[in-house]
């Protein structure tokens, strides 16, 4: 099957790699508007050749969609307007927005709307790596808009990267990616910046950093032209979990500034709570 990836970052590169590797993809086109991420994904051989959008699409029989999310946004519908048997695959973290702009296009069942739960902080085609996928989510959203045909050829490409799938609206998605996901690096970049205004030695926090701090800040290395757009899309949903998170925050402070160990001991115990859900939920 020849497929072509538009975007060649950590995630399209990644699925790209393996693909490639597995024996899923017999050839893997690239599509990306920044020259030195062409040149890059060539010279590693991340992709066997580079194509304009619309050479890829006429000569691929899926084309995966792993830009910033703003750009999805934007090519999807023009994807959808050429588009014949190919299937369109985005792997976007939020989903509603990709989702609802094509809806009622008349191409809409060519499109699946899914979203790989993995990732690390790097960026660009040398950031791709082998098995990044495997053992993790993936999400499909509103998988009743999407053909059987182009369901099942997404179910066999997830398979082949190891990702077993949960199935979504991309409401719920964009919901629960905000409690889950989004926050996790609002936290990460306000935290890198409260430490960055507050020590003015960067030796300081060289030296001093432990395991703690580092895996903390880690998404804080995260692209600002990849989350930009993420936490502009699913704002509405973003804002209430950050409410959340102050409430939370508030009921430190004052326990803290307190001294009340009593009520230390008891928020803290109450967020433990979370070792056995990330061990297993069941």
């Amino acid at each position: 099957m020849r497929i072509s990836v538009v975007g060649l970052g950590l995630i399209g590169g990644s699925m790209a790699l393996d693909l490639k590797a597995n024996g899923f993809a017999s050839e893997i086109i690239g599509v990306d508007y920044n020259e030195e991420h062409c040149d890059e994904a060539l010279s590693i051989k991340l992709v066997d050749r580079i194509l304009s959008i619309d050479l890829a699409l006429e000569q691929s029989e899926v084309m995966i969609l792993a830009t910033p999310v703003q750009h999805i946004v934007k090519l999807l519908p023009e994807v959808l307007n050429k588009v014949k048997s190919q299937v369109i695959i985005d792997v976007g973290s939020t989903k509603y927005p990709a989702s609802e702009c094509v809806r009622d296009h008349p191409s809409r069942g060519n499109y699946v709307a899914t979203h790989p739960m993995a990732g690390t902080e790097f960026s660009g085609p040398t950031a791709a790596i082998k098995n990044l996928f495997r053992n993790k989510v993936a999400i499909f959203c509103d998988v009743d808009l999407s053909s059987k045909k182009a369901i099942y050829i997404a179910n066999d490409i997830f398979d082949c990267l190891g990702m077993p799938i949960v199935k979504m609206t991309s409401k719920q998605h964009d919901l629960h990616t905000a409690y889950v996901s989004h926050i996790s690096h609002v936290s990460s970049f306000a935290l890198a910046l409260t430490v960055l205004k507050k020590e003015k030695d960067a030796q300081n926090i060289f030296n001093l950093a432990s395991g703690g701090f580092d895996s903390t800040v880690r998404l804080a290395k995260s692209s600002p032209e990849m989350w930009t757009p993420i936490l502009a899309q699913n704002a509405k949903n973003i804002i209430s979990v950050l409410d959340n998170y102050i409430s939370e925050l508030i009921q430190f402070r004052k326990a803290i500034e307190t001294q009340d160990t009593d009520a230390l001991n008891r928020i803290i115990g109450e967020a433990n709570k979370i070792r056995k859900i990330l061990k297993d939920p069941r």
